[in-house]
C-alpha cells in the first residue's frame, strides 16, 4: 500500500508528461515496495497526490527553474537501505526523463526524496488500523502468506535497528 506525496511546480511539466511521469513513479512506488506492479490488488493501494507549489524559493529567492519534492510512505518494513536505495535513485531518473522531455537539463540537484517508512499499527484507512500482515493478505490474496511476509520483513527490519541506548 504505497503512497505517494509528489511536489511539482505550477507549470513544470505538460499534463502528458506529468501523467507519464505519474505512471512511471507508481509503478516504482510498488516494484521497490516489493508488489508486483502488473498486480492489480496492489495498483488499486497505490496513491499518489500531486501538490502544485505556485512558488519556490532556494536561498530565499525565487528558484531559477523547476524544484522537486518526493515523499514515498511505505509500511515499516517495506524497505531495506537496498529498496530505500533504489527508490531514490529511480525517482530521481524518471524526474530527470520529464525534465529533459521538457528541455530542461538533466540536475538531480533539484530534486529530493524521502523515502518513510509508517510505522506498523500507525498506518491507517476506511476507518481503522492496517497493518502490513493485513495490506499483504489482501495484495496476496491470503490473509495466512499475508501474516507469514509481514512477520518476515517485520523481523528483518527491526533487527537492523539500533538497540535503544
Amino acid at each position: 500500500m504505497p503512497m505517494l506525496d509528489v511536489h511539482i511546480p505550477e507549470g513544470a511539466l505538460t499534463t502528458e508528461v506529468e501523467d507519464r511521469l505519474i505512471a512511471r513513479l507508481t509503478d516504482l512506488l510498488l516494484a521497490h515496495e516489493g508488489a508486483r506492479p502488473d498486480n492489480p490488488r496492489a495498483r488499486a493501494l497505490a496513491w499518489v497526490w500531486v501538490h502544485r507549489p505556485a512558488r519556490m524559493f532556494v536561498a530565499g529567492e525565487p528558484a531559477d527553474r523547476p524544484r522537486y519534492k518526493l515523499v514515498p510512505q511505505v509500511p515499516e518494513g517495506q524497505y531495506d537501505d537496498e529498496r530505500r536505495a533504489a527508490m531514490v535513485a529511480d525517482a530521481t531518473a524518471a524526474v530527470l526523463d520529464a525534465e529533459e522531455q521538457m528541455g530542461r537539463s538533466r540536475d538531480p540537484s533539484v530534486i529530493w526524496v524521502f523515502p518513510t517508512e509508517i510505522p506498523d499499527g500507525t498506518w491507517a484507512g476506511g476507518g481503522q488500523i492496517v497493518r502490513l500482515g493485513d495490506i499483504a493478505g489482501y495484495v496476496l490474496g491470503s490473509p495466512e502468506k499475508g501474516q507469514s511476509y509481514a512477520q518476515q520483513r517485520l523481523s528483518a527490519r527491526r533487527s537492523q535497528q539500533p538497540a535503544p541506548a
